[in-house]
């Protein structure tokens, strides 16, 4: 396997030479996760791999855990197909979302990704705060977003959608409807999809994304199922993540369908998202405005003078809510893993000192 193709960069390979600690370490990139079980590329071949007791022993989090587009350090068995990790190398992006239930438990998603294509479809399913959700986590990962509008056959009011969705897309976040029938707007694709580049496709299930896989493989690798007639929905068929290498030397990230998507550690992409909120508001007469009632307020301004959509301030209010809440459980959650960690080190120091 050849991993600059894979999208090894000297940054990455400076990395790599930074913490290996012995010379029968070589550098692979994860390639699908299941169950704490990596399949890992390297220039040896696909390796099946798990991590060392002491990652295991040092994680506090998700986070130190390899996630598949992540680079990694490990020592291969190649006679026996598997190797074993010793690192996770710094990331580039990461893509994060909160874990499903009432847990505060990150989710990586995707790992060192170039671009995300936000995959959503043009029928009854379209959503445009569920679009905001994903503009603001892909702000946040360190990738570049780009909202990729399926089934644009199936639209009969296509120009008005895509004006509805360039509207809450600022930044210059592209805007590109397909149809994965007629093979419209693919060519507009191609200016993301260069060799060694990652791009994560990202969608609520039955948005079209094993489809748009299967049309840039140009083979049917994955399950794709019609339409339900019911509710202009496909149906789920990704069933994990996992990179793919397209023939064009891009690397593909496809991933199951998000039935919900939870915020995580967003702020940043807060500010990114709602630019022009954020824009407004530092011409507010107070500067801890709420935008609610106080005089002098700059965003209600522009909302009464139809500059701003009431939606937008409302989006950006309920996320900031959100994001609130989820820092709150996240520092008990970090100080109950911190007390767990360093009782499991002084249980060990007892046990060491007795034998």
């Amino acid at each position: 396997m050849n991993l600059v193709t894979m999208g090894l960069t000297e940054k990455v390979k400076n990395d790599f030479n930074t913490i290996k600690t012995s010379d029968d370490l070589i550098i692979g990139r994860v390639a699908l996760e299941h169950k704490r079980m990596y399949r890992v590329w390297t220039e040896q071949g696909e390796l099946l791999a798990e991590v060392s007791g002491k990652i295991s022993f040092q994680a506090h989090s998700r986070e130190d855990f390899p996630a598949v587009g992540d680079w990694v350090s490990l020592k291969p068995r190649v006679e026996e197909g598997k190797g074993t990790i010793f690192a996770v190398l710094p990331r580039n992006s990461k893509f994060s979302r909160k874990s499903a239930g009432g847990t505060a438990e990150e989710q990586i998603v995707a790992a060192n990704v170039d671009t995300v294509f936000l995959v959503n479809s043009l029928n009854e399913d379209l959503n445009l705060r569920r679009i905001e959700r994903y503009l603001l986590l892909t702000w946040e990962s360190g990738a570049n977003p780009v909202i990729v509008l399926s089934k644009a056959d199936l639209c009969q009011d296509l120009v008005e959608k895509v004006a509805e969705i360039e509207a809450i897309a600022y930044g210059g976040v592209p805007v590109i409807p397909i149809s994965s029938e007629t093979m419209s707007g693919f060519e507009k694709l191609d200016a993301f999809l260069q060799p060694g580049k990652t791009i994560a496709l990202l969608g609520s299930s039955g948005v079209g994304k094993s489809t748009l896989t299967n049309r840039l493989l140009g083979e049917e690798k994955q399950l794709v199922q019609e339409i339900r007639a019911d509710d202009a929905k496909g149906r789920h068929t990704t069933t994990h993540r996992e990179l793919i290498l397209l023939p064009n030397g891009s690397i593909l990230i496809d991933t199951p369908g998000m039935r919900e998507l939870q915020l995580w550690e967003s702020a940043d992409g807060l500010t990114e998202t709602f630019s022009e909120i954020d824009d407004l508001s530092s011409q507010c007469r107070f500067r801890d405005c709420q935008h609610k009632d106080e005089p002098g307020c700059a965003v209600v301004k522009a909302i009464e003078e139809g500059f701003v959509a009431a939606e937008r301030l409302y989006s950006y209010n309920k996320l900031q809510k959100e994001l609130a809440f989820i820092e709150r459980k996240a520092d008990k959650r970090a100080q109950s893993e911190e007390r767990k960690h360093w009782k499991n080190i002084n249980k060990q120091m007892k046990q060491r000192k007795s034998r």
